[in-house]
């Protein structure tokens, strides 16, 4: 990039609006042809300034340390100058101002990044996953409150230190309505929500290192809870006398299923519904939290359902194939379900999802490379989570592992004999 062709510095006092014959002391900075003036918050009296030095007259103690300072500060601007040559830097009047008044990007806060970040997400991804980094900035600005007693902090303030007080913070913190404080991995994923934002910053050249280069995140196992053969069979047979009742266990039954998610049912239309390479009806969907083209097969079970909702009053209004239901009352209602079906397990919608990975699926002996296409994760590991708490499979790969070497042990002892 080509820079500035013309660049100067002009030490000047305002004479014309001096009071008392005392006149502020100003930098003019020039690029070519294009002014801008920095207040250097000194004021000399007019008979007192050497106009064609830009300099204060005399030998004084004052006039030495007036002049000291007045020739750091161009030399701080020539600074800042070259440095912007170096970078390749567009170098303008108002860029050099800014960086030396601490304006520049350097000098970004927590809440610029925020603002940023919070105006980049918009738009591209889900509702859910804005929802949760609301709740992070929420946190993060009861920490500066509460614990530094700020508002907000420059980045370049940001540093390891300042990570690990977060996450004490959030250790310690007792959310309003919550029956205990924040877990493990809840505070992991604050604190790497937090990360990802300052990892654009860094991207961004706002700040000149990662504060969380020497930070590692330290997850709790968890069991991914789900539905066994007798409970899901259970659940399907049971019948309600409330028609709501009866509705929240469809579509929970429908995601046992499918796999699809709560949003992504929500959305699901005749449009989803095409022929697959097999001649069958598959859906046809993406994830809408994280846009994946999702493709599953419909079994018997997930047909019957769509066909028994599509006359339905409620989805001839919305078009959708099943009654739209917000998150919260379905998940409300899943506890009623349980109850009425003997299910002794925190049934949560979700919870439907894990049960077509691992009942429906893997346990029947689904590839799991299928599984994690059917489920739309981006990454087979995620999919190899299910994987870990299928005893049943286990089983069954170890008794075919004994056949096997019984075959094996057999053929040595004909082979001996």
């Amino acid at each position: 990039m080509k820079t500035s062709s013309t660049f100067s510095i002009l030490i000047w006092i305002n004479a014309s609006r001096a009071k008392n014959d005392e006149a502020e002391i100003f930098a003019r900075i020039t690029v070519n042809q294009k002014r801008a003036n920095i207040s250097l918050k000194r004021k000399i009296n007019i008979n007192s300034w050497n106009k064609s030095n830009s300099r204060a007259k005399g030998n004084s103690q004052n006039a030495r340390l007036l002049n000291q300072y007045l020739d750091n500060v161009k030399s701080r601007l020539v600074q800042i100058h070259q440095d912007l040559i170096n970078k390749d830097k567009l170098i303008t009047a108002k860029l050099i101002k800014s960086i030396y008044l601490g304006e520049g990007e350097n000098s970004k806060s927590l809440n610029d990044l925020i603002e940023y970040h919070s105006s980049k997400i918009e738009g591209t991804f889900a509702a859910g996953t804005i929802r949760n980094y609301e709740v992070t900035e929420g946190y993060i600005k009861k920490f500066l409150k509460e614990k530094r007693k700020t508002t907000d902090v420059f980045l370049k303030q940001l540093d390891y230190k300042f990570i690990c007080d977060f996450e004490n913070f959030l250790h310690c913190f007792w959310p309003k309505g919550h029956p205990k404080a924040l877990g493990q991995n809840t505070v992991m994923k604050h604190i790497q929500r937090l990360r990802k934002m300052i990892t654009l910053s860094y991207n961004l050249e706002w700040i000149d290192k990662d504060p969380f280069r020497r930070w590692k995140p330290t997850f709790e196992k968890t069991y991914r809870q789900f539905l066994t053969e007798n409970e899901l069979s259970n659940i399907e047979t049971y019948e309600f006398i409330s028609e709501r009742l009866d509705r929240v266990r469809d579509l929970f039954v429908f995601s046992c299923y499918t796999g699809i998610a709560y949003a992504d049912i929500m959305n699901l239309t005749r449009n989803n519904l095409l022929p697959g390479i097999d001649g069958n009806n598959w859906i046809i969907t993406s994830r809408q939290k994280t846009k994946t083209l999702v493709k599953v097969p419909i079994l018997q079970k997930a047909q019957f359902l769509i066909n028994k909702y599509s006359e339905h009053p409620m989805t001839k209004v919305t078009g959708t194939l099943f009654p739209i239901i917000t998150n919260e009352k379905l998940n409300t209602y899943l506890k009623e379900v349980a109850n009425f079906a003997g299910i002794k397990k925190n049934l949560t919608f979700h919870m439907a999802r894990h049960t077509f990975a691992t009942t429906v699926t893997l346990t029947n002996g689904v590839p799991i490379e299928t599984v994690s296409k059917m489920l739309g994760h981006t990454k087979i590991s995620t999919t190899q989570i299910y994987a870990k708490v299928i005893e049943r499979k286990v089983s069954d790969d170890m008794n075919i592992l004994r056949d096997v070497l019984n075959k094996n042990k057999s053929s040595e002892n004909k082979k001996a004999q």
